[in-house]
């Protein structure tokens, strides 16, 4: 008897609030907060992307600007109790097709919706290197993983190079890696769950439904990576936009601070912005001038995107 596949589409719908980071969520039966999902259906829906847009439209009345394909999550029994739909048959498999979007604004959302924005370190406090490392990282995860690690050499040397330890720099490119070890060591709340074994005595990080903490794992790692190469950090900025808001955001999506001499002159060498001659009034300082994105200029060629030294301060 074939097994019934249904097609999911979850969307990590990213804002700031001018320098933090957040994630459009949803709530689920179990209270736990969810990316917004849907189902595709082949003789309603045309294209995968119509159907994403038209249910999150639905379910939060938000519309998407925006948006790129993910990934594709089809792991067997990647879908928990907490996460399985109702409608679905009990032993249906869920394919789900992840999506990124960006919004250059946390729109405010009817009360009457279950949608709110929340700040996505909220799921990954180890993250956001910008103040310095984390005490949770050396106080809570490093003692544990080293327990779980004692013994093999090759999961010493995993944890080492995920947290920057043993002399290995912080990478912040390693999101996926660093929460797919913390669930295989038992880490996280997802994993007791889904093994049906104790909650952790400390939780790290606030859990997410079925799989969508990986699945937001891996949004943040693709978008760090992506603003270097592309410069899709335009579409989480206003029309227009001081220098310093443009750090901010890059350094809330990094979770690091940029050296500001270094990022000008990195800004400069893309050509991708343009004082506009207008000024925003500075508490405490100088009006600062406003700035716009050249998205001309991105249409008539392969523009690139921003790339400046951390200053690193971790030890």
């Amino acid at each position: 008897m074939a097994i019934p596949l249904i097609i999911g589409l979850s969307v990590v719908i990213v804002a700031t609030d001018g320098e933090n980071p957040g994630v459009l969520v949803t709530r689920r039966d179990g209270g736990l907060a969810a990316l917004p999902f849907g189902t595709f259906d082949p003789e309603g829906h045309r294209t995968f992307e119509i159907a994403l847009r038209g249910w999150v439209r639905e379910q939060t009345s938000f519309d998407l600007g925006y948006v790129e394909q993910l990934y594709t999550f089809g792991d067997r029994d990647r879908e928990t109790p907490e996460a399985t739909l109702a409608d679905a048959p009990p032993d249906a498999r869920v394919v789900s097709v992840g999506y990124l979007a960006l919004t250059p604004d946390q729109q405010r959302l009817p009360d009457r919706l279950q949608a709110r924005w929340r700040g996505w370190y909220s799921h990954f406090p180890w993250e956001d290197h910008r103040a310095g490392r984390p005490a949770i990282i050396d106080r809570e995860i490093v003692p544990r993983l080293a327990t779980w690690a004692a013994g093999s050499d090759i999961r010493r040397t995993r944890v080492d190079l995920a947290f920057g330890l043993a002399g290995n720099d912080w990478s912040e490119d390693r999101v996926v890696e660093r929460y797919e070890l913390l669930y295989e060591a038992g880490l996280v709340t997802e994993c007791a769950r889904d093994a049906g074994l104790p909650v952790p005595d400390v939780k790290l990080g606030e859990p997410m439904a079925s799989d969508h903490r990986r699945i937001l794992a891996t949004a943040m790692e693709r978008l760090r990576g992506k603003i270097r190469y592309r410069p899709v950090v335009f579409e989480l900025m206003p029309d227009r936009f001081t220098l310093s808001d443009l750090q901010a955001t890059c350094e809330g999506i990094l979770g690091l601070s940029l050296h500001k001499q270094n990022f000008r002159r990195a800004l400069d060498r893309t050509g991708l912005v343009a004082g506009t001659g207008e000024m925003k009034a500075s508490t405490g300082g100088r009006p600062a001038e406003l700035y716009r994105f050249l998205r001309e200029k991105v249409r008539k060629s392969a523009a690139i995107g921003i790339s400046a030294p951390a200053q690193r301060r971790d030890g």
